[in-house]
């Protein structure tokens, strides 16, 4: 063989092998989120954040896979299915619904892949010990941590009888009981009313709940449709406190809202109000941090908990990622899965914009007070309250 035949031979050779460990080492990420239907208020603000993730995990070239669920489950489940037979993904962020992801959990039992949720409800994660949901993990703080804050807000201001009207599904359900477990003896609950997130009209839930005269009223809904409620409410004259949930942190609440929504309370992640909190808040600089690249890609005053939540998601697997390749398991395969889930089963001290992470084997979410505040509404925009 000539020799320049024989070196151009050697360099095929050496750059095939280097294309083959690149392939090899690159983490696949499959991201299900709901960029329409009615949770679109929240997945379009999660699809914003997954655009700022860098193109690295854990220093290793990474790929995402994004789909959108269309706000259905089983659609969901069918991108889960996509996700980890074709794409063979080594995780999944999403989905935005916690019924999607309650459904998604067999999937994840067969296939063996993390999941990092971005629904709230702590039934996606509890009880840690069921075998399906050992491979899942969520970013959003647990409805009981933020039941807390609400409940801890109402004592400050002397509430004593409090007003439930919550979604007719697993978030209202879930926010019913953990907001009634916090609330203990000393705040009764006088009413409880439901509503279908497509309702076009609450006005007979919005009579009951005022007719058992509540010193406050709680909406336990999530994006747009947690506004009817609450315009309905003051439509008939309602003048007391009105809470939220963390689920209402969406740009289009607000605009839906308009002044309406005007001195709504609500618990939230440290990042959705990142400027206002005071120095010695310990997340305060990465909230800030993020803040800032979101806004200078988005614009000014449009960040959300959602927004916030995908890139801590970004930052949790970035974190584990890094772990799990030390084991050598390599990415696309079971043992690497494995390997992942392990590690982010490992995470200590992790900050991220809404948050401190402390995830082990007994809490799959890892938030502790850090992660929550207490907002107002203020002249269109969320606020701090405290």
């Amino acid at each position: 063989m000539p020799k320049r035949l024989s070196r151009l031979a050697v360099l095929a050779a050496t750059l095939a092998s280097l294309l083959s460990l690149s392939a090899q080492a690159e983490v696949v990420i499959g991201v299900d989120i709901s960029s329409t239907g009615p949770a679109a208020a929240i997945g379009i603000q999660t699809n914003n954040a997954v655009r700022l993730w860098p193109a690295t995990l854990g220093g290793e070239p990474a790929r995402y896979v994004v789909l959108d669920d269309g706000s259905d489950v089983s659609r969901a489940v069918r991108n889960f299915r996509k996700l980890t037979s074709e794409d063979k993904v080594d995780a999944i962020v999403g989905p935005n619904l916690t019924a999607s992801a309650l459904a998604g959990l067999d999937v994840l039992a067969e296939t063996g892949t993390p999941m990092v949720a971005l629904a709230a409800s702590s039934v996606i994660v509890e009880p840690v010990d069921d075998p399906k949901r050992r491979w899942a993990f969520k970013m959003p703080q647990n409805d009981s941590l933020m039941a807390s804050a609400l409940v801890d807000d109402m004592r400050r201001k002397g509430i004593k009888d409090v007003a439930f009207i919550g979604f007719a599904d697993s978030y209202g359900d879930s926010w019913w009981a953990e907001f009634t477990k916090a609330a203990g003896n000393d705040i009764k609950v006088v009413a409880q009313e439901r509503f279908q997130r497509t309702d076009a009209s609450v006005m007979g839930q919005v009579l009951k709940a005022m007719a058992a005269k509540p010193d406050a009223i709680l909406i336990a809904g999530s994006g747009t449709p947690a506004a009817l409620p609450q315009k309905t409410l003051l439509e008939r004259g309602y003048k007391g406190p009105i809470y939220q949930t963390h689920g209402i942190g969406t740009l289009e609440f607000l605009q839906v809202g308009g002044k309406d929504v005007n001195g709504t309370l609500f618990p939230t992640g440290p990042g959705v109000v990142a400027r206002e909190l005071p120095d010695s808040n310990p997340v305060k600089a990465v909230a800030v941090g993020f803040a800032d690249k979101y806004e200078a890609q988005y614009g000014a005053n449009t960040l959300t908990q959602f927004a916030g939540d995908a890139y801590g998601a970004w930052m949790l697997l970035d974190s584990a990622v890094g772990r799990a390749l030390k084991t050598g398991a390599k990415p696309g395969t079971p043992e690497f899965r494995a390997a992942l889930r392990d590690a982010l089963e490992d995470t200590r001290d992790l900050v991220v914009p809404n948050g401190v992470l402390n995830i082990s084997k007994t809490d799959h979410q890892g938030f502790d007070e850090r992660a929550r505040v207490m907002g107002v509404i203020r002249d269109g925009r969320f606020s701090y309250a405290d």
